[in-house]
């Protein structure tokens, strides 16, 4: 499968790193030229590295778009991102784009326009990279096409179950925790892992826990899960 990634930063290398890995082509189109030599260095295999602006055609065209089975965009600026993975899907008819979204309000917009939006930019890899090797992403962005949102919350480090305790070990059961209906814990990041969350979880301080619900209730998601 041949991929091309629009951003050279944290995200798109480590999306790169993966897809190298498994063998997949990859081409990044950057407009740092100082990350264009780091990540010549960095990358476990051979990319093609383009730099110039990912929202310009021509630069999209010497990445080869016309030929990707999938456009990412991944830098830092939403109107970035949407700007190139219209690009690659009309001038040069990319079937899939998938964009990194940093404010979830503009998320509605890019589905509009046939963009696969992610909003937390932890998972966004995860997600892409289960496409490229498991095909499993299309049963997780299906939860995007109607009036749910995901979202990451950070646990604090010293919340209630902490501060009654002083004891950072301490945590609470998933199972124990008020959410408001129509949302979702599920799953939760520590450390270098992740996994599914069940009622039997325990949510640490610390922890970052990925939320599904209905467009409205993120703040009652964080609310709730901010006061462990």
């Amino acid at each position: 499968m041949y991929v091309v990634i629009n951003g050279g930063g944290k995200i798109g290398e480590y999306l790169a790193t993966k897809l190298l890995g498994r063998r997949h082509e990859v081409a990044i189109i950057e407009q740092s030229g100082k990350k264009i030599e780091h990540l010549t260095v960095a990358l476990p295999g051979k990319a093609l590295m383009i730099l110039g602006d990912g929202c310009d055609s021509v630069y999209q065209a010497d990445a080869g778009t016309g030929e990707a089975d999938i456009f990412v965009a991944t830098t830092g600026s939403d109107d970035v991102n949407l700007v190139s993975c219209e690009i690659a899907s009309l001038v040069f008819g990319v079937p899939r784009t998938i964009a990194r979204v940093n404010n979830p309000k503009n998320e509605r917009i890019f589905r509009r326009i046939g963009i696969e939006a992610v909003s937390s930019t932890t998972v966004i890899t995860r997600l892409i990279e289960s496409e490229a090797t498991e095909g499993a992403v299309h049963a997780i962005m299906s939860l995007t096409q109607g009036d749910l949102v995901m979202t990451e919350v950070s646990i604090p480090k010293r919340g209630k179950a902490v501060a009654d305790s002083d004891n950072s070990a301490r945590g609470r059961k998933v199972a124990d925790i008020a959410l408001p209906a129509g949302s979702l814990l599920v799953a939760v990041g520590r450390g270098a892992s992740l996994e599914i969350v069940t009622g039997a979880t325990v949510l640490y301080p610390g922890d970052a826990v990925i939320c599904v619900s209905k467009e409205g209730l993120e703040d009652k998601v964080r609310d709730a899960l901010l006061s462990l």
